[in-house]
């Protein structure tokens, strides 16, 4: 795209970076460097980090983002880009009644259920793409719009499969479009205190990760419903299937809400959050592929359906240089063991993390690395605020709007594929371990499992006549 003002906004951005933001704001805050799979060394960090006023947001006139899901995430998607004054000449969501939040923002864009179709006409009418619809859309949505050239956000997981997020990653890279999965964490202060804490050698060496969250919050375990109901007006039902087996619409069984818990449409609670809550498994500790995945426990899986809770283990084996350890998952409630160094005064939060290292440990709050603290509290007041490694984020989406109108670098979004990705299929193979019931060793550079051949056939999927990219 034509970049008449590119001098003068660039100018603007320079003159606009304050030292603090409001706690309003502080969900889109954070910003460093990313790599590849193994993760690039972190470069110094720039004199001035990129923070701007909420009052005076940054401005993209000449940007056009064209969203696929509209409600929901999508009308989050809406909302951080508006502000920054981008344009929107169409739109995709394939139910009709969830059109509003982009009917409102941009009453003249023309609207599609079928992104196939919304490509093949609109394809010069876009710059960037924010696709915020069902896992199992988020591969051919987002393969479509990087082989035309569009840059992309896809929402957490950015993938329904290993090999999709593997697949997606390499895409990324020929055609070097900006890129960044919406795990929005990555942009906070939490997870940049936790690496430095980690890389500084403040816990020592880690040796194990543990991650648990209060998901899932819609319905698992279940069979498949029988029999149908009527299609509601505005909603193609065949379109929302996409690339899945068809079944019969049945309401409140998939659309809106809870098609998460169902393997043929979501990722169920380890997709919805791992991408958020062991960001800074991934980040901080750079562990490369696992060597093996096992499901330590679960409640029943169905044919359909994710169980309602698990506990599944990663071997991360040593990693330039970094010893190996072991990740932790844990969800519908389950959480882990109390470290004996824990004080008798504190507790686990719901959704957290707990780092256990040789000299020291961390326990963190929430999904996105809130409140990270060392313990024992005499451990925290020897060593204190850890030695600043990393700079500060502009905003999750800032960083990927900026760069998707070459005011920053390609790489400048630090949740981009060649991060995300990998992180990505690591997760991913998480659900592949409870799908088959038994642990699993991988081989990352053939991309199978050696063991247990059986469970090959889940690293990827069937795609429906009409979806396969």
């Amino acid at each position: 795209m034509s970049q008449p003002d590119q001098a003068s906004r660039r100018d603007f951005l320079k003159g606009a970076a304050i030292t603090g933001l409001s706690l309003a704001t502080l969900y889109e805050i954070g910003c460093t460097a990313g790599g590849r799979y193994g993760f690039a060394p972190v470069p110094a960090i720039p004199p001035e980090d990129d923070v701007f006023s909420e009052e005076t947001p940054p401005q993209f006139p000449d940007l056009r983002i064209a969203y696929i899901g509209t409600a929901g995430i999508g009308k989050y998607h809406i909302k951080t880009t508006v502000e920054h004054g981008v344009q929107c000449l169409c739109y995709c969501d394939v139910d009709t009644a969830r059109y509003k939040n982009a009917v409102e923002a941009f009453p003249k864009a023309r609207a599609y259920q079928d992104y196939r179709k919304m490509f093949d006409k609109e394809h010069k009418n876009i710059d960037a793409v924010m696709i915020g619809t069902p896992d199992h859309h988020h591969y051919p949505a987002t393969k479509i719009a990087m082989d035309l050239g569009k840059h992309v956000y896809t929402q957490k997981p950015m993938a329904h499969t290993p090999w999709e997020a593997r697949e997606l990653a390499k895409v990324a890279r020929q055609t070097k479009v900006v890129t960044q999965m919406g795990n929005q964490g990555h942009a906070l202060e939490g997870w940049r205190l936790i690496y430095e804490w980690i890389n500084s050698g403040a816990l020592g060496q880690v040796v194990e990760a543990h991650s648990w969250t209060d998901r899932p919050i819609w319905p698992q375990g279940l069979a498949r419903p029988e029999g149908e109901d009527a299609v509601p007006a505005g909603l193609d039902w065949d379109l929302w299937l996409g690339p899945a087996p068809v079944r019969p619409f049945k309401k409140e069984a998939y659309h809106p809400f809870s098609w998460r818990g169902w393997w043929d449409f979501g990722a169920g609670a380890l997709g919805d959050m791992a991408c958020h809550t062991m960001d800074g498994v991934f980040w901080a500790l750079d562990p490369g592929p696992p060597s093996s995945i096992e499901p330590i426990a679960a409640t029943p899986i169905t044919p359909d359906g994710y169980p309602n809770a698990t506990v599944i283990k990663w071997r991360f084996p040593k990693h330039r240089g970094r010893p190996g350890f072991d990740a932790y998952w844990y969800d519908g409630g389950l959480k882990p063991p109390f470290p004996a160094e824990l004080e008798a005064t504190r507790s686990f939060a719901a959704t957290g993390n707990l780092f256990i290292g040789t000299k020291a440990s961390l326990l963190v709050a929430g999904s996105y690395g809130e409140s990270p603290r060392i313990f024992p509290e005499t451990k925290m007041r020897e060593i204190g605020k850890p030695p600043k490694m990393l700079a500060r984020s502009c905003g999750h989406v800032l960083e990927w709007l900026l760069a998707s109108v070459d005011e920053r670098p390609r790489d400048y979004p630090k949740s981009n594929f060649d991060y995300a990705g990998p992180m990505t299929e690591s997760v991913l193979l998480g659900n592949v371990a409870l799908r088959v019931g038994r642990r699993l060793e991988w081989d990352a550079e053939k991309m199978e499992f050696t063991n247990f051949p059986a469970a090959n056939e889940f690293v990827s999927k069937e795609y429906r006549a009409g979806w396969k990219f």
